[in-house]
């Protein structure tokens, strides 16, 4: 009986801590209740101590409920792959929760102990996460600012010098005394939150200037393959390319046609004809035997510029050793059975006539910052935009498209550029140097966008110095925290 109650009160401390992680879940998108994020991670760092078990039981809470999206490609086609989708959710959010977890473990290997430490193991972990195995820098916690001013930071610190603010403001609120705590960490985030707002004052909306077309189609990912959605997919994408005031340029999403760009290139050259701006499109490329993701800029009677991505999903447009495990059906969502897409070389820049160079990203790419930022500064003069396309139909109609919109909008204010972002299914946006959406298409609409494209900014802290910053000021906490450990009294 005694060891009943032992199991039955360790199962209920799991679920608690689990429950605490979703908790500091809701400050991401879409929720944005960034207050809550805070205070759970105040109570996980002033009661948690160290370990792995309690790190990654919180990280596990956290992940899974800002990342359930991942079932969502999942459904797409159930009778192929809807019952991996329990399976594909755990192994996600739990290997995702490992990263926290494993700061646990060096937190105890190193007998540290209180909150600065807690949040620095987390900062060290979410900084390894970003980076290896090519990395997954998803629903960091420094996103829950996207809404305020304090977002503003990230061009000094970008994503993982945000995500070190928040995690030493909840250090902070669990450290101080209950007296001190009510003035002192409310107080500190007002003054960043006024900071800000004389640091970075808000832009006016362009009253000039090249004006940008971003078409949506709305095609669901089930659909887009029928042969009823392809006859009438071309005429549609005409009719939202067309008419009106003449563009500056138009720009398609992510595989908008199910064509390969070397078969369809005479029509697309026709489309850009007929609008009167070259005609920016994602498509499929085949070269050779090689298959590439890629965003072309087609102009009528010009030579053809393209980009082929370069970062791909892993499972979604490869498997690693993908010819093997083909033969035991397993395959990638987006891609060719097996082999999957092929990898192109960058940093992408498409040359757009009378407005500049566009530093160009497909889906994926735009969530890794560091390479982002070497891509803008890889040709020496900057862009003169960014421009994103994606197929966000995969993700649902909750969570996914709206995480990805926020990592756009971070993207823009680190690097001080507008941002170009075109969906399939949305949200389409024109997206200044603040990541302010000057101009925007709602999830799950059909339809055309025309935005005029605001004015770059200057070359931020973060293009010039990226996230060095950031890696001096989680391990000279680090450093000090041993140091002080070693000298205490034994």
């Amino acid at each position: 009986m005694k060891r009943l109650k032992l199991d039955r009160g360790r199962a209920m401390r799991a679920v608690a801590w689990m429950a605490l992680g979703a908790l500091a879940g809701f400050g991401i998108a879409p929720f944005g209740l960034w207050p809550l994020t805070i205070l759970a991670l105040a109570i996980f760092f002033a009661k948690a101590g160290s370990g792995f078990r309690r790190f990654w039981l919180f990280g596990f809470g956290y992940f899974a409920l800002t990342l359930w999206w991942i079932v969502e490609p999942f459904l797409v086609d159930i009778a192929r792959h809807g019952a991996l989708a329990p399976f594909g959710l755990f192994a996600m959010c739990g290997g995702m929760a490992l990263f926290w977890g494993l700061g646990g473990w060096l937190m105890r290997r190193l007998r540290l102990s209180g909150p600065f430490a807690a949040a620095a193991v987390i900062a060290l972990a979410e900084l390894v996460r970003a980076r290896i195995f090519t990395g997954f820098p998803w629903a960091m916690p420094g996103e829950i600012w996207i809404d305020t001013p304090i977002a503003q930071y990230g061009a000094w610190g970008g994503p993982l010098g945000l995500t070190f603010l928040t995690l030493g403001l909840a250090a902070a609120l669990a450290w101080l005394g209950p007296r001190a705590r009510a003035l002192a960490v409310p107080g500190g985030i007002a003054a960043l939150w006024a900071a800000s707002l004389a640091l970075f004052p808000a832009l006016p909306d362009p009253t000039g200037g090249p004006l940008v077309r971003m078409v949506q189609p709305n095609i669901a990912q089930a659909d887009k393959w029928r042969p009823e959605t392809v006859e009438t997919l071309i005429p549609l994408m005409r009719d939202l390319s067309v008419g009106g005031t003449t563009p500056d340029l138009v720009v398609w999403p992510e595989s908008a046609t199910p064509w390969l760009l070397e078969d369809a290139r005479g029509l697309f050259e026709a489309i850009a004809e007929e609008s009167g701006a070259p005609l920016m499109v994602g498509a499929v490329s085949l070269r050779g035997e090689e298959f590439f993701n890629s965003l072309a800029l087609v102009e009528s009677d010009v030579p053809l510029q393209v980009y082929d991505k370069v970062h791909l999903v892993p499972f979604g447009e490869y498997i690693p050793f993908g010819e093997t495990l083909s033969q035991w059906g397993i395959s990638g969502f987006a891609a060719r059975d097996g082999a999957g897409f092929d990898i192109g070389t960058g940093p992408g820049r498409l040359d757009v006539p009378g407005i500049g160079w566009a530093q160009v990203l497909i889906c994926y790419e735009g969530i890794f910052a560091p390479e982002v930022r070497a891509a803008v500064n890889a040709a020496g003069a900057r862009p003169r935009l960014m421009v994103l396309v994606t197929n966000d139909a995969w993700f649902g109609r909750f969570a996914g498209p709206y995480q990805h919109l926020v990592q756009a909008r971070m993207r823009a204010i680190e690097l001080g550029l507008p941002m170009v972002r075109v969906g399939n299914n949305g949200v389409s946006a024109m997206i200044d140097p603040r990541g302010r959406m000057t101009a925007s298409l709602p999830l799950d609409q059909a339809g055309r966008l025309d935005a005029l494209l605001p004015q770059a900014l200057g070359a931020t802290p973060y293009a010039r110095f990226g996230d060095w910053p950031a890696f001096a000021a989680i391990f000279l906490l680090l450093g000090a925290l041993i140091t002080i450990r070693a000298r205490k009294p034994h």
